[in-house]
Parts: C-alpha cells; structure tokens; sequence
C-alpha cells in the first residue's frame, strides 16, 4: 500500500462515515482524483486520460467499494481495498453506470441519500448524461449533495499527511536554492523554467505539475503567463511559483530576485510583502477565520501600496495545489490545528507601469503560532 499505513485510511473512512451519519447520508459517491486517493492510496497519473470515468462508493459502514475501469483493478489491488468491481472500458454504451447503480442498490437502503459532493471547487468527472441515467437505475434513492463533509475532513490534515506536504516544501527549498546555478542576466526565461524543473526533479520531486513565474523591469505583469523566450535583463526581477508534487501532496510556494541591484522601488515592494506575510502568520491560530488572515496581509498591503486586484491572498493546501479555504474577506471558515495554508500577498510596484510582485508562504495552523512549512525568506531579495 502506498504513501500510508492502514490505519490512515480506515480513520479517515471513519469520520467520514460519522459526518455521514450526522448529515443523513447512506452513502457518498466520489468520482474525482483526490477524493478517490484520499480512501483509498490510489494513486496514478492516469487520471490525465478524460476518456475512463472512476467510482468510489464509501458505504455508512465497512470499507469503500472500489468502481472502476478494468485496467486499473491490478494498482487499485495494492491499496487497502479489496471489494473491486470493474468492467471494461471505455464502454460507449454502458460505461459502468450499471455496475455503478447495482452498487448503490447493494448498500443504499430504499429512501436513502447518496451524497456527492457539490460545493465551491468540487466537479463531476463522468458525463452528465450518465448520471441522469444512474439516478433513473437507482430507484427511490436519491442523490444529493454532501453537506460539505468531504471539504471539512479534507481540510485538517493528520500528522502524516503534513510530513508530505513538508517533505515537498523541503525539495523545493532546495530547488530555489539552485536557481542561480541557472538564471543570469542574458537567459531566456522558457530556459529558466525548463532547468528548474529538472532542478526539482533531481532535489527530490516525483514530478512538476504546476510552474508558473514571471520576469520584468521592476516586476512582472502577472503570475500565470507561460514562459517567454525573452532575456533576463539588468534591473528584471524574477519570480517562479512551484506546486510540485511528493508521494501525492503538494507545495506551492514562491521566489523572487533581482537581477542586478533591485530598484528602491522593488526592493521596498518585497519587503512590504515579506511584513504582510508576517502579519498574516500572526493572524492564523485556532479560532480565527480565513477572513481574519486576509485583512491582516491586506492592511499591510494598502498601508504603503496597492493590491493585486488577485481575488485572494492564499488558500488551502495539500492532495491538491489549491484547497479550501480561500483567504478572502467573505470566507469566514474557522481555523483548526492541521490545516495547511499558503500565504499568498501580492502588491503594484510603484512606478513600474502596472507591475507586480508577489510573494507566497506555507504554514501549518497550530495549537499556538502557524509553523512555516516552507523555508522563510527575508526581507530583501537574492541578487543573481
């Protein structure tokens, strides 16, 4: 089995089931990657392949039912699950949906809720006319949301989950650490990209699945944009954002330097961002809400700047590269020890013509102060 010893999974199974049974539900159905690895372990990336639907049916009692595609059933053999019913697919007629509704026949009492999750960041991987087929199967059952069971569980991480998340902070710590090995003044930026994810891969990553970045006079324009063949010059300054991924968990985390002398300009607008992050750390303890941490980071930021205008200044974290909750000044989601969360401010730099800089962190929400999950920077940026 990977990644977990047994008794991960069958706790996690069984508080799943004890919010079950508190929100009337006899069984929930997941259908999406992290949902499914987090019952089960299964962990592969042939989930990049749209053409297979995937089910798992988690009952009010027992161990989860495994729903899947036969070319899958030898992996999914070496988890803890060991009730696996498969056909063969893809099935342009019946692609499990069957299959599927006898399950739910099975461990469904007449009357009863399935639960699918349906809240803010969820999705329905299987067609949608599929599953207007399986409600008509499954009789006088019905399906219906999860009353938010699967975000709430997911949140808080166990013990082992964060050493996973750590380890791959740690590896891109590493990774940072080498980035002047290969960026300098006169480097194409979609070369920088290129060797630092080689850079992660050797540090340790099982692989890169996000990387994003930017570079430009006194800032970049934003922080999404694929990499440019344009040079690295005097006065740019460089950032790259990695979500890169070890034994299933995610970092997602950010540097930035100067090439060259940074301007007073840019040099202030990091270390305004370094003071937010700092006052959102002090923001985040058990009783806060994500709201609370925003408005810190936020009231450094508008103290001698301007924000991004980003929507949001960090997220959760873990299975996947962006969680619940969302660090907003409307999501009032209370904090609790094992959450897991970036810290993410951003702020124009002045006299740039709409450039920014960014800075992101991520901590571990503690009984007393946040624990930095990442390696913390300081206040002024790394000279290439």
């Amino acid at each position: 089995m990977r990644g977990f010893a047994r008794s991960e999974f069958e706790a996690r199974c069984a508080r799943a089931q004890g919010l079950m049974a508190e929100a009337g539900l006899a069984a929930l159905m997941l259908t999406t990657e992290p949902e499914v690895r987090y019952f089960t372990g299964y962990l592969t990336r042939f989930w990049e392949s749209p053409t297979r639907p995937w089910f798992l049916v988690v009952p009010a009692s027992g161990k989860p039912i495994a729903v899947i595609p036969s070319i899958g059933a030898a992996l999914m053999g070496e988890t803890w699950i060991d009730d696996i019913r498969c056909w063969s697919a893809p099935d342009l007629a019946d692609d499990g949906v069957s299959l599927l509704a006898e399950t739910l026949r099975e461990v469904v009492p007449v009357g009863a809720k399935v639960g699918l999750p349906d809240g803010h960041e969820t999705q329905l991987r299987m067609p949608l006319a599929d599953l207007e087929r399986l409600r008509q199967a499954i009789g006088p059952r019905e399906i219906c949301g999860d009353s938010g069971l699967i975000r709430a569980i997911r949140m808080v991480k166990s013990a082992a989950e964060v050493d996973k998340i750590e380890t791959a902070c740690a590896i891109a710590g590493r990774s940072y650490a080498r980035v002047p090995e290969i960026a300098a003044e006169g480097v194409p930026l979609e070369r920088i990209f290129r060797q630092f994810q080689i850079l992660c891969l050797e540090e340790g990553a099982d692989w890169v699945p996000y990387l994003a970045g930017g570079a430009g006079q006194g800032g970049y324009a934003d922080v999404i944009s694929p990499a440019t063949p344009t040079p690295l010059a005097a006065g740019d300054v460089l950032m790259l954002d990695t979500g890169l991924v070890h034994d299933g968990y995610f970092c997602d985390y950010d540097r930035n330097w100067s090439v060259s002398t940074p301007s007073k300009e840019a040099a202030d607008a990091h270390g305004q961002l370094i003071d937010a992050t700092d006052a959102g750390a002090e923001a985040a303890r058990p009783g806060a809400t994500a709201s609370d941490v925003f408005h810190a980071m936020n009231k450094v930021l508008k103290a001698g700047g301007e924000g991004t205008d980003a929507g949001r200044l960090g997220h959760g974290l873990g299975m996947s590269l962006t969680e619940w909750p969302s660090l907003i000044a409307t999501d009032h989601t209370v904090l609790e020890p094992g959450m897991v969360l970036t810290l993410e401010p951003g702020i124009a730099t002045k006299g740039a013509d709409g450039r920014i800089v960014v800075h992101e962190e991520n901590i571990l929400i503690t009984e007393g102060a946040p624990r930095f999950l990442s390696p913390r920077y300081g206040r002024e940026m790394i000279v290439l």
